[in-house]
């Protein structure tokens, strides 16, 4: 299992996935509540990772624009290829 930690901008204009020098960063259309945006970045980033989403559960940041995924079935070296190839 490996680990990753995101940015979200929640009431985007569309939702990606962007990878900079800040790091990663999930735009999301979804506004903060109930969390509504943590689920579309999920989704967004099992989709730029190319697994299921249910592989993506969120570790830890509920309540925090700053949040750490688990990704089920991926080691660290092999996340960091495909999110660098998103």
């Amino acid at each position: 299992m490996a680990s990753i930690t995101v940015r979200v901008v929640p009431r985007s204009g569309r939702t990606r996935v962007e990878v900079g020098t800040d790091g990663v960063v999930v735009r999301v259309r979804s506004a903060p509540e109930r969390g509504r945006a943590t689920d579309e970045a999920a989704k967004a980033l099992a989709d730029a990772l190319d697994v299921a989403p249910g592989r993506v559960r969120l570790r830890t940041g509920a309540r925090s624009r700053t949040k750490t995924f688990d990704v089920e079935d991926l080691t660290p070296e092999e996340l960091e290829r495909r999110i660098r190839g998103a």
